[in-house]
């Protein structure tokens, strides 16, 4: 952690992806749903008319659609779903974000992605909007449940660590926000203290699960707050009007010093 980071009440910002980074009407989260419903009707010959309840109602119980048919018993290959859901996004409605880039850039905290996303489309999202190179890690999918991902050696995730040997052993579902335990595996693999974090998300569930496992925590994407959001903003970009306390003790020369921010979180 630099030292102007050491200044301020915060050391690491913790940020959801879609729909926070860029707002809901960019459209990607309809398109996006309305995948999944075509892959659950042609792949896993889901009857058509329970289709749509269907979808909402796993992803209301489990997290995501995903993680609720693994659990209903439902077999499939989750690169091969994630690749089919994320393939045919419209990724040419996102637009390169200088405004949020040099907000970035500008603050002296670790900045970490958590999204329930897959590795391929946290990649494309980011590099979109310009900002691929503005956070120092991301906890993703992959990072997440690391039994999903045959080989997988990335070295951050420790293989002595219990929960670890749990998801390669087959026992446990797919990890996945809201719930505590990934919050909870999230700190854990970016070794970060919970009380020292801004979390930045749009779902009031994921939210609530954030605070929690002890985070602060900021909602984004409406002015109204939320049980368990410390600040509601209406846009990402409002982050300096309403947080000023992150560039605490920062001068503007500080301010340029991108380049000492120190990666401690796998790019997974």
């Amino acid at each position: 952690m630099d030292s102007v980071a050491s200044k301020s009440k915060y050391e690491c910002l913790l940020f959801d992806m879609d729909d926070t980074l860029y707002p809901l009407s960019v459209g990607l989260n309809l398109e996006c749903r309305k995948n999944i419903q075509d892959y659950m009707l042609h792949h896993l010959h889901i009857e058509e008319s329970q289709v749509p309840k269907m979808c909402l109602d796993l992803y209301k119980e489990y997290g995501t659609t995903m993680a609720g048919l693994k659990v209903l018993g439902y077999e499939f290959d989750n690169d091969e779903f994630h690749a089919y859901v994320h393939g045919k996004l419209p990724y040419e409605n996102l637009k390169p974000d200088l405004v949020l880039r040099n907000l970035l850039l500008s603050m002296p905290q670790q900045k970490i992605i958590f999204t329930n996303a897959d590795r391929e489309h946290a990649a494309k999202v980011l590099n979109k909007l310009g900002l691929e190179d503005c956070f120092e890690g991301v906890i993703c999918f992959e990072t997440l449940n690391p039994s999903v991902v045959p080989g997988n050696t990335d070295e951050q995730i420790d293989s002595t660590d219990s929960n670890a040997q749990e998801y390669s052993n087959g026992k446990s579902p797919i990890i996945c926000k809201p719930s505590l335990e990934a919050m909870q595996a999230a700190i854990k693999i970016a070794n970060i203290d919970p009380k020292k974090t801004i979390f930045f998300d749009d779902s009031a569930r994921n939210i609530a699960s954030g605070k929690e496992a002890g985070l602060n925590t900021v909602y984004v994407g409406s002015s109204t707050l939320v049980p368990g959001a410390d600040i509601a903003l209406s846009s990402i970009h409002n982050i300096k009007e309403a947080l000023p306390e992150i560039w605490e003790g920062q001068d503007q020369s500080d301010a340029l010093l991108t380049s000492t921010r120190v990666e401690t979180v796998v790019l997974a």
